[in-house]
């Protein structure tokens, strides 16, 4: 069971980034691009290597295969995404908890 933080623990205020499309448009804003890329790069690689790196080698790499590569890349990228934007609202809802009346 979940429990729901009233507007009366924000002032009157909708809590920051409380609903699903505040987190989308931030994300399609950019928001999430800096700190969330560096990750997706790394993970991808590793990803990339360990999954798809013998094919890589020997040459029998097809398109299936390139698509693979892209999505070992794209998931790490959403899932840290999604990650920071979950931490932002954590962080902004105990800040405001915090805060004096």
């Amino acid at each position: 069971m979940r429990s729901r933080t009233t507007s009366a623990a924000f002032g009157g205020r909708r809590p920051p980034r409380s609903r699903l499309g505040e987190m989308i448009a931030l994300f399609a804003r950019g928001t999430t691009l800096r700190p969330c890329l560096p990750v997706a790069a790394v993970v991808g690689c590793v990803l990339s290597a360990i999954n798809e790196g013998a094919r890589i080698a020997t040459g029998h790499a097809g398109w299936p295969t390139w698509v693979q590569v892209g999505l070992n890349f794209l998931v790490p990228f959403l899932v840290s995404s999604y990650g920071y934007l979950t931490a932002q609202t954590v962080s902004s809802w105990s800040e405001a908890r915090s805060a004096p009346p």
